[in-house]
């Protein structure tokens, strides 16, 4: 019984090894016409290949050149921040509040963040205008909602936080709270209600 096993193991390996072999015939036999054919197709689909490649670096050198400095940008938007919360710090300081002194400090940090913010103009970074615009979650984030029935719901009524654009890609989102429709008492005791 294992002499039957055995040797029909071994035709079987016989036969593949007997196919696989016509297989390479069968592929050396190609006509020169086929090989032609088989040629042209390979460098059709390298040409194509190459073409694809050298756009694809033609691109991203084109977004190194637009958008080198994206990320210095984006850090030196802190700068404009920190200017406002120094002026609102200095305004809300009650020692030096009212002075000549102030005033002229803010009139400094004014023309300081205008110059920034031109510097920035030239480089082209916007600003984006949120207040009393539909919520755009591609250049807005929600931060709060408030209750107003003078705007319709989704209206920005207060910005947080200045966001910025440079070109067409966000640098940073504006923070912002949204106008919503007010819920009449009544919902909001059956609200509390089901809680």
């Amino acid at each position: 019984m294992e002499k039957e096993q055995s040797s029909k193991i071994e035709e079987n390996i016989n036969d593949k090894s007997v196919t696989s072999e016509q297989s390479k015939e069968e592929k050396v036999e190609l006509t020169p016409e086929d090989k032609i054919k088989e040629l042209e197709e390979k460098l059709v689909r390298t040409l194509a290949e190459m073409e694809n490649q050298r756009r694809r670096f033609e691109k991203e050198k084109d977004d190194a050149f637009e958008y080198g400095g994206f990320s210095f940008a984006r850090e030196s938007l802190n700068l404009i921040d920190n200017f406002d919360r120094a002026k609102q710090s200095l305004e809300n300081d009650e020692k030096i509040k009212n002075s000549d002194l102030l005033q002229k400090v803010l009139d400094h940090l004014d023309i300081i963040k205008k110059d920034l913010i031109s510097i920035f103009k030239k480089n082209n970074i916007e600003e984006i205008i949120a207040v009393d615009k539909k919520l755009d979650p591609n250049l807005h984030q929600a931060m709060m909602e408030v209750e107003d029935d003078n705007k319709e719901p989704g209206t920005i009524v207060q910005e947080i936080q200045k966001g910025f654009k440079m070109k067409d890609r966000l640098l940073r989102p504006s923070l912002v709270v949204v106008s919503k429709k007010t819920e009449k008492n009544d919902e909001k005791i059956e609200e509390k209600a089901k809680k």
